[in-house]
């Protein structure tokens, strides 16, 4: 029985360098915007990049330390 197409390590690899290939060309065609920027450093380079990674490293690390906060004890609904 052959696996399905998207579970096959060779789909993967050429689904990876794709998806990079992707991001490193919408960054790169970044260069060629003219940017009118309203608060300075929303005019920068590659600013939708760099801010979208650190906000989802920030929502990931304020999930982690919610998750800390809120978690319960493994036995919580135990009599």
């Amino acid at each position: 029985m052959d696996d399905h197409w998207l579970v096959r390590r060779s789909t993967i690899t050429l689904l990876w360098i794709l998806f990079i290939a992707v991001l490193a060309s919408t960054v790169l065609l970044d260069a060629l915007v003219v940017h009118h920027s309203y608060f300075g450093i929303d005019g920068t380079f590659g600013f939708g990049a760099w801010f979208g990674f650190a906000s989802c490293v920030a929502l990931v690390l304020f999930a982690k330390a919610l998750g800390a906060v809120l978690k319960r004890p493994d036995r919580y609904y135990d009599r």
